[in-house]
């Protein structure tokens, strides 16, 4: 299997916003932490957000997996 030139193009724009949006999870985590290190009053507040941070991030991987999967033609078992 052979990729076209655009096809590359739309592969890679799309692993740099799953690459950008994991990271700017992890980086919400490393704030949320700190927050709650330095201001322990402000955790439940901060907690809701650093829990959601994983599961977004997974969110956003398997996007990208589908649309790779897609782009490939492979399937999932």
């Amino acid at each position: 299997m052979s990729l076209s030139e655009h096809q590359i193009v739309s592969l890679h724009e799309k692993l740099r916003t799953m690459r950008h949006d994991v990271n700017g999870r992890l980086a919400n985590i490393v704030a949320a932490a700190e927050l709650m290190r330095l201001r322990p009053e402000t955790a439940e507040e901060r907690l809701k957000m650093l829990l959601d941070q994983p599961h977004k991030a997974a969110e956003s991987i398997a996007e990208f997996s589908r649309e790779f999967e897609a782009m490939f033609g492979l399937k999932r078992e």
